[in-house]
């Protein structure tokens, strides 16, 4: 390809991202509202608009305008020919959720197990299944599968790899390429990448906190990790090892994590360590176990609101270590932690006021999830449809 013919592409797939952006925010809209909200000239609108109508990834629409004429035509995303999978592993089972372009939910599953002693070779065999029934669902509905996006709690190095997950006990795992293998789809695109990661880029594109320039999500599910948006892109890292604040050494004679360390966050105030410090949860499921949990907790039992407040104070302090390095304007607590934040915020908000360096913890809020079940497979989402939002669009075929 030749400098000037690549150059064409790459302003091409400029333009269409801007187009594409502006549908998101403004549509319903006509060709002259983006023309006139892009900046783009009304000849390149109309060429951008006929290839996405071509594309079914938008489609024409009418709205009786408040003056007397014919009704405008106007243009809406269309989400009726592709969506993308996202996939999550974590000590509380598998999920599966599945978006179409236009940002409507065509599928969302949880199931149990495999359990984090199952291994890795069963637990992709497990994600295999549900994905590969994911993708008949999708496809029955007249959509085509743009891509698939795991979620993990653990290092994932660029090649999709789990290098550690001490939650599930796993070192080098080649997920991303045996995971591919066991659907044998090279149509669809798998990619990896760590739980908290993906759960922060749901937080920074829906909900309340849209937008929000510097945004930490804390996921404790299976170990304790922090997806990280900073000056409004997530933070990835030389290696994207980012985030793996469950892995700062609190307490020198602490309990062991399973890194193979003492007491470190992990350790101490992940779902898991909680849980293993309550007595009478004997149900196996640790999703059982949570609700057990909340409502003891909710109806006030000392020695849990006790457990929880501890597992609190130590999070305020790993908390407080990133709000010193980064100066977040909020901290989501995400997964189980949203669905506890009644119980933890009180000592989490103590401890880092303490801890932060700066006057008021550097304005930094403490907030729940409202992704609390979610937010990583939705981010997995997000993840898959990507190329999308840079103007790589599908091809006809």
């Amino acid at each position: 390809m030749s400098t000037q013919t690549a150059d064409h592409t790459d302003i091409r797939a400029t333009n269409l991202a801007a187009v594409l952006g502006f549908l998101r925010r403004q549509a319903p809209c006509s060709r002259a509202a983006i023309a006139s909200g892009t900046g783009l000239n009304k000849a390149t609108v109309t060429s951008i608009v006929g290839d996405l109508l071509d594309r079914r990834l938008v489609r024409e629409t009418q709205q009786t305008q408040n003056h007397v004429g014919r009704p405008a035509t106007l243009l809406v995303l269309d989400g009726s020919a592709y969506a993308a999978i996202g996939l999550e592993v974590s000590a509380r089972g598998l999920s599966a959720l599945a978006y179409d372009t236009a940002g409507e939910q065509v599928l969302r599953w949880h199931r149990a197990g495999p359990g984090v002693d199952a291994g890795p070779a069963k637990t992709i065999a497990a994600l295999a299944a549900l994905a590969r029934r994911a993708i008949t669902t999708v496809q029955s509905s007249g959509r085509r599968v743009l891509g698939i996006t795991v979620g993990v709690p653990g290092l994932v190095n660029r090649d999709g790899a789990v290098v550690l997950a001490a939650g599930l006990g796993w070192r080098d795992v080649a997920l991303q390429a045996d995971l591919a293998a066991a659907l044998g789809r090279p149509d669809i695109p798998v990619n990896v990448d760590n739980d908290a990661s993906l759960a922060v880029l749901a937080e920074h594109l829906y909900g309340p906190l849209a937008g929000s320039e510097n945004l930490i999500e804390l996921n404790g599910d299976t170990g304790v990790g922090a997806g990280i948006i900073v000056d409004g892109r997530p933070l990835r890292g030389h290696l994207g090892y980012v985030g793996e604040i469950g892995h700062l050494r609190l307490v020198a004679d602490g309990p062991v994590c399973g890194c193979g360390r003492r007491g470190c966050l992990e350790a101490l105030a992940s779902l898991p360590a909680i849980l293993s410090r309550i007595d009478g949860l004997t149900d196996p499921d640790p999703q059982i176990q949570l609700e057990h949990l909340i409502r003891r907790a909710d109806a006030g039992e000392a020695a849990v609101t006790k457990v929880l407040a501890e597992a609190g104070t130590h999070l305020g302090h790993g908390i407080a270590a990133l709000v010193n390095i980064l100066n977040p304007g909020y901290v989501v607590l995400g997964g189980s932690y949203a669905l506890l934040a009644t119980h933890l915020s009180p000592t989490i908000t103590k401890s880092l006021h303490e801890s932060a360096i700066a006057p008021d913890a550097g304005g930094c809020t403490i907030v729940a999830s409202t992704f609390p079940h979610t937010a990583t497979p939705l981010g997995a989402t997000a993840q898959a449809l990507a190329p999308l939002t840079m103007g790589h669009l599908p091809s006809l075929a």
